[in-house]
């Protein structure tokens, strides 16, 4: 795979930002940490909406998010068909509900994502794909609802189960999220170093075997301010998958990638699933990446899914949303809003 010119990917981000999306499992926030937050944040917006009554022993009113004027509409296209795979799914939302203050992202959101396939998260931007990625690794939890990976529920983890299922995921995250002062072989060791009692001459057969896969066996030495985006992209798809993870999670990877480079991504991401196998979830809103590599699609809007199946099913689908959303029609019912 041809690399992509260093200066093109030298504005994705600093030290620092790199090494927040890195943390390895036993130092992300605890269940109880991030309700805590979760709480405290949900208060702090409540109180600066002033839904939270400014005199002592008076009763707060709060005031519910109106209802859209053509509040029946709202959900004409979302048919929640489903279209079956055949296979069970390796995570499921059922019933999701998330909102943040005001603002509901998840509205009953009911999902699978299937065993062994590369499936695709598609929809409008802001409309909470990413969201989903948080919820399935326990880094946020539903206010109402459910989401169980290979038949565990999520929310009602302990510390500790929690840790050990977040070992199943890797996670392939925009920028690559690499650490700024380790080079390619110390990043993608890391997972290793850190959940595996393996030795060292293991562990660097493992990661070179990786890097080679995806084009980068001569770049171990190299640091990430080195490298172009596309390049540390690759890096951490290694990382991502250094432990052998059941599940996979894309967060737009062809995020600032130019198209040939994009589809060189795609290319990569549907050998290594041949190769290795695994639940791939990726989220975008690129319609020819899910083109190239969808097996599975599910097209979400409003915090809820429109229709989901096998892809060819789905670019072949009569709704008329899902229609113009994967045909990048200007006509149809999604508009500028």
């Amino acid at each position: 795979m041809a690399d992509d010119d260093p200066k093109q990917g030298a504005d994705l981000g600093s030290d620092s930002t790199h090494e927040a999306g890195a943390v390895p499992a036993d130092a992300m926030p605890t269940k109880d940490q991030l309700k805590g937050q979760d709480a405290a944040h949900r208060a702090e917006e409540r109180e600066a909406a002033g839904e939270v009554a400014a005199t002592a022993g008076t009763t707060a009113s709060v005031v519910d998010e109106p209802a859209p004027a053509d509040a029946s509409d709202e959900y004409q296209w979302h048919t929640g068909i489903n279209r079956p795979t055949g296979v069970p799914d390796a995570v499921e939302f059922i019933g999701v509900h998330k909102a943040f203050g005001r603002n509901k992202i998840l509205r009953g959101l009911n999902m699978g994502l299937p065993e062994g396939k590369i499936s695709m998260i598609l929809g409008p931007s802001g409309t909470g794909k990413s969201v989903c990625i948080k919820h399935m690794v326990g880094l946020l939890y539903p206010d109402d609802g459910d989401v169980v990976v290979h038949g565990e529920s999520v929310p009602t983890m302990r510390d500790e189960e929690l840790f050990e299922m977040r070992k199943k995921f890797g996670v392939l995250f925009q920028d690559g999220a690499l650490f700024g002062s380790m080079n390619l072989l110390d990043n993608v060791a890391f997972p290793l170093r850190q959940h595996t009692d393996k030795g060292e001459d293991e562990i660097l057969e493992i990661v070179s075997r990786r890097l080679g896969e995806v084009g980068l066996g001569e770049a171990g030495d190299k640091f990430p301010n080195e490298l172009s985006g596309g390049m540390r992209k690759r890096a951490g798809f290694a990382r991502a998958l250094v432990l052998d993870p059941d599940i996979v999670l894309f967060d737009e990877p062809d995020s600032g990638l130019d198209p040939v480079r994009t589809a060189l991504l795609c290319e990569l991401i549907q050998e290594i699933h041949e190769e290795n196998g695994g639940a791939y979830t990726v989220i975008t809103h690129d319609i020819m990446s899910a083109r190239r590599v969808a097996e599975y699609i599910a097209v979400l809007w409003r915090g809820r899914i429109v229709e989901s199946g096998p892809a060819a099913e789905l670019f072949n689908s009569d709704n008329a949303f899902v229609r113009q959303f994967l045909s990048g029609a200007a006509q149809g019912p999604l508009g500028m809003e």
